[in-house]
């Protein structure tokens, strides 16, 4: 069983990017945004409680997600592997899933960093904020999010470092000669 987590800024591709690896390697999907705001459209009290983070542009606190993530990856059916989109976003959650892992007999294989120049991270969002409707897709919360992702989420790729799991992969250019990019380090 091969667990990958991908990861960069908002805007990075990580969701297309992961379409791709599903389709080609067969990998179960566990997107913490999909799942959060599946739990905000039903109205859950857990999408009650994030969306109310989401809308200020903050990360949902740690013990949320890492308690939301142990219950979907315990109900996930997976024969390839598991790809993680959008977790972890903090040390302590890089370790919790560690943790989550090493319980169910496996760890982290890659660690893919999409790597985006701040401009076009900006531009993407904005693009896709007027088709999407989604509330966190406007300049203000945009900028936010980036600003988050920065001070958080960013000195994650550390630790992946020092797991020898780290892989940067330049996130500018077509979406198949970045998942071409995606391919070769997975091989």
């Amino acid at each position: 069983m091969k667990y990958i987590v991908i990861f960069g800024p908002p805007g990075s591709g990580k969701g297309t990017q992961s379409d791709k690896i599903i389709e080609k390697y067969g990998y179960a999907h566990i997107s913490t945004g999909d799942v959060i705001r599946a739990e905000i459209l039903t109205n859950t009290e857990f999408g009650q409680k994030a969306g109310e983070y989401i809308k200020e542009g903050n990360l949902v606190p740690d013990e949320l997600i890492i308690e939301m993530l142990a219950h979907t990856l315990e109900n996930t059916e997976a024969k390839n592997g598991v790809i993680f989109d959008g977790f972890p976003r903090t040390t302590p959650q890089a370790i919790a899933l560690k943790k989550m892992l090493q319980d169910h007999g496996g760890d982290v294989d890659t660690m893919l960093s999409l790597e985006v120049p701040k401009e076009q991270l900006v531009e993407r969002l904005v693009e896709r904020g007027k088709s999407s409707g989604r509330l966190d897709d406007n300049l203000k919360v945009i900028e936010a999010r980036i600003l988050v992702y920065e001070n958080e989420t960013a000195p994650v790729m550390d630790f992946y470092k020092k797991e020898g799991t780290f892989n940067a992969i330049d996130g500018v250019g077509s979406i198949d000669d970045i998942f071409g990019r995606i391919v070769d380090v997975l091989g």
